[in-house]
């Protein structure tokens, strides 16, 4: 997947038109991308930053059905989200595995109530299921997660969901539409839509790296930019009236001896009414999430002091040793694109259910909904831009659908493993020059041959793309990252035929971003 190949694809389709026009490189403009081209359509996804750079590269980093959904009584919700999650693990396997949760009971009641929930949960996921639900005793509880804190522990429920990497898959799911013939590029910028007797007929957009404007006839527009979909609505039609309630969640990232175990721990209820993980993560803890409301949507949100209090204050209530401030290696912030449900409620109470909105201009725009279900999403909105676009029907195919890197041959140790078929080429990148196979940092655990293959393969053109969704380096550890970046960025120049200009200017633009993932002291 290379960018100049993707814009000479662009390029020979001067004068011509695309079947279908795809705005956004998140989790839904991907899935919808994916849906498209694996159709046989004419397939462009434009997307103004990098590939999962919003929303989709600050989850939690969970594929589940949602606990807290079937609390809320959303079973429509939850077996699609269970179906789609074992879909999922079968289809992405290299992408996408099994994890364990604990929820340690702290009162004599939680056990039998929080248990028969999971059993039910198990029920729904069905023949896709992971496993089932278990009560365990306080030693079985301690010896899953033996850092928990064990005063007034009575025992606990283990249950089984699955566990990603979502800026990987991001970039996975690009590949496989780019496998399948859809053109998808990054950093290009849609300012404005053709529009024929008032009906879209394509965009206006600009590739921000070189500054080159394009006129892109299109069948059908589909808006899936996520949070910021109510500005492309806005450019649409001046009287739209706003349907995104953005909601802000934060995530600490700790040291392994938090939780060094394999299992993950899952609080069912906190303060603000959500539900609070500690996950292993690439030899880390991430612990999360709040839900606060935001006023305007950002592309670099930020962590409010109080959310990353109230992380602390949580996780310390569960963990015998008590996470500060100055064990906090990185804080990441993201923003949920919740559809208003119109009451003015908390944004803990809106649903994840996704909507497709279809305007008078015949703008269809796809809004809401999660990472666990970004498939059910494409396909839905794909039928609807068959309507609109007065495409030739096709069925979808996606459900039996292996992911780019798809491989049955997985080493779970391996930290290789998220590139799947991929790894061979890949190993002999530093097999030809074993420089690259050096680790960028000691404490973490990329190599420097990841850095080549996401320039020459994976479409990263900035110092961040790579440290912080090509690898996940930055969300890691903020402060070794920020320490290694000159050396990545000369790296980088070297592959790209840059300058020490470009260099600096790279670093420049990473310090600004990387100084949001650091909790100041």
């Amino acid at each position: 997947m290379k960018r100049q190949q993707m814009l000479d694809a662009i390029n020979l389709m001067e004068g011509q038109t695309w079947d279908i026009i795809i705005v956004g490189g998140g989790a839904t403009g991907l899935g919808a991308a994916v849906e498209s081209a694996t159709r046989g359509y004419k397939t462009l996804l434009l997307e103004q930053e990098d590939f999962a750079k919003g929303t989709s590269s600050r989850s939690t980093k969970l594929i589940h059905g949602g606990v807290r959904y079937l609390q809320q009584g959303n079973l429509s919700l939850v077996l699609e989200a269970l179906k789609e999650r074992g879909l999922l693990i079968q289809n992405a396997p290299h992408l996408v595995h099994n994890l364990s949760f604990i929820v340690p009971n702290y009162n004599w009641w939680s056990g039998p109530f929080y248990g028969i929930g999971l059993k039910f949960y198990d029920l729904l996921a069905g023949k896709l299921g992971l496993g089932p639900s278990e009560f365990l005793s306080v030693a079985e509880t301690l010896k899953h997660i033996p850092t928990l804190e064990y005063e007034s522990l009575k025992g606990g429920v283990i249950y089984q969901d699955g566990q990603f990497d979502d800026a990987r898959l991001a970039i996975s799911l690009a590949q496989t539409a780019a496998d399948h013939g859809a053109t998808i590029v990054n950093y290009f910028k849609v300012t404005n839509f053709i529009k024929v007797q008032n009906f879209i007929a394509g965009v206006l957009a600009t590739d921000v790296l070189s500054g080159n404007e394009f006129e892109l006839k299109s069948k059908v527009v589909i808006n899936a930019t996520g949070v910021f979909v109510d500005s492309l609505m806005q450019a649409d039609d001046p009287n739209h009236k706003k349907i995104i309630a953005p909601s802000q969640g934060i995530h600490l990232v700790l040291d392994k001896d938090f939780l060094p175990g394999k299992s993950a721990i899952m609080v069912p209820h906190t303060d603000d009414g959500r539900v609070l993980f500690a996950i292993p993560w690439h030899n880390k803890v991430v612990v999360g999430t709040t839900d606060t409301p935001v006023t305007e949507p950002s592309l670099e949100p930020k962590a409010l002091p109080e959310e990353i209090d109230f992380i602390l204050k949580h996780a310390a209530r569960y963990l015998e040793k008590d996470p500060t401030a100055s064990d906090v290696k990185s804080v990441f912030a993201g923003l949920r694109p919740l559809v208003k449900n119109g009451n003015g409620g908390h944004t803990a109470t809106i649903s994840r259910d996704h909507s497709i909105l279809i305007s008078e201009s015949g703008l269809i725009t796809v809004a809401g909904g999660k990472w666990t279900t970004y498939r059910k999403m494409g396909e839905d909105v794909i039928d609807k831009a068959c309507l609109v676009g007065s495409l030739t029907e096709r069925k979808s195919i996606t459900s039996d659908l292996k992911i780019h890197g798809w491989t049955d041959n997985i080493d779970s140790n391996d930290d290789l493993r998220h590139y799947g078929s991929d790894i061979v080429p890949l190993r002999k990148l530093h097999a030809d020059c074993p420089e690259l196979g050096e680790k960028i940092h000691p404490s973490l655990p990329y190599l420097k041959a990841e850095i080549i293959w996401g320039i020459r393969e994976e479409m990263a053109m900035t110092l961040e793309d790579v440290l912080a969704r090509r690898t996940r380096a930055l969300l890691l550890d903020a402060q070794v990252t920020i320490n290694i970046a000159r050396e990545v960025a000369l790296m980088m120049a070297g592959e790209l035929n840059k300058d020490e200009s470009w260099v600096d200017s790279q670093l420049t633009n990473f310090s600004k971003v990387a100084e949001n993932y650091r909790i100041k002291s």
